[in-house]
């Protein structure tokens, strides 16, 4: 029989990790995160990063493991989890993969695809390209050529819209149309994947703009600004890395470049979380595999306990 391991999946700001954290009070858990972000090391405020309390309450694992300079794979993380999980089950206890990358939880249960390996000079010509012209206009290149790609990736996005209109250069077809004919490789566990879906997305947008203004907190002097300001100093970043494209850095930086002001970063960190938090639910929507549960409802642990109880009877 094989072990049974627990997704949570939402958008951000749906409730993820205080659910997790709440399951794990009740039974024998550890937590994988399922968060691109997070990986990173001394990127803590704009990822919302669980606290050292919350570390410590409750085993974590792919947390803090790569420094902001370097990249982490969808591959890398299969492995890792694949081989988290063997060793969460083996002490005993229940695994929740627990995040909002989508893409690392398709990776997981759908396998890896067969696509063509990158090419620089193809890769080069595509960002000689988007010098020019801008990466939304690429965004809008890849939507004629690949609609279903392009709706999952923000017009900013700048490495996997070079990704996907690299793939198309190299093999002539759309990535989407390649990622449908993999074949689906079998896990060596059960997983019970839950989803956070709100009722009513005005509300998450509410949340949203709520968290966003606890990282910016009150001056330059805290918050995500001062730890945007932090990574700078370090003088081996700039805001082409992965690291530093994520939602809230790449405001920050260009706020601290002059570029926007304040009321811009928040205006347009907002906008960015929100646009993320849509790009998410699409992803889950096309996830037929997954309990929904309305992330604005009380009790989430509770309902998702209720859940595992009854699948033991």
């Amino acid at each position: 029989m094989k072990p049974l391991a627990v997704a949570i999946m939402g958008p951000t700001a749906s409730g993820k990790t205080a659910t997790a954290l709440a399951i794990a009070r009740e039974i024998p858990a550890e937590i994988i995160s399922v968060d691109s972000a997070l990986v990173y090391r001394e990127m803590d405020i704009g990822t919302a990063k669980p606290t050292a309390e919350e570390l410590a309450s409750v085993p974590h694992h792919l947390i803090d493991i790569i420094e902001p300079t370097e990249a982490y794979s969808v591959a890398q993380f299969r492995d890792d989890t694949i081989r988290l999980v063997a060793d969460i089950s083996a002490r005993g206890k229940l695994p929740l993969l627990v995040g909002g990358t989508m893409m690392y939880f398709k990776g997981l249960t759908d396998g890896l695809d067969d696509l063509p390996t990158a090419d620089a000079g193809v890769r080069a010509r595509i960002e000689l390209e988007a010098a020019r012209a801008g990466w939304p206009a690429m965004h809008d290149k890849l939507r004629a050529l690949d609609p279903q790609t392009a709706d999952r990736l923000a017009p900013n996005d700048a490495q996997r819209i070079n990704r996907a209109l690299e793939i198309i250069e190299l093999s002539g077809k759309p990535m989407s149309e390649l990622l449908a004919k993999r074949v689906k490789t079998e896990l060596p566990f059960d997983l019970l994947s839950f989803a956070l879906e709100p009722s009513d997305r005005a509300v998450l947008h509410a949340r949203i703009a709520t968290r966003f203004d606890q990282m910016l907190g009150q001056s330059d002097d805290e918050g995500i600004v001062a730890e945007v300001a932090r990574l700078r100093a370090r003088g081996d970043l700039n805001p082409s890395l992965p690291s530093m494209r994520c939602v809230g850095y790449r405001q920050a930086w260009d706020y601290l470049d002059g570029r926007i002001s304040r009321a811009e970063l928040r205006e347009t960190g907002i906008i960015a979380t929100r646009q993320l938090a849509k790009r998410q639910l699409t992803w889950l929507r096309a996830m037929p595999a997954r309990v929904v549960i309305d992330c604005l409802a009380p009790g989430l642990a509770g309902i998702m306990l209720d859940s595992l109880s009854n699948r033991d009877k």
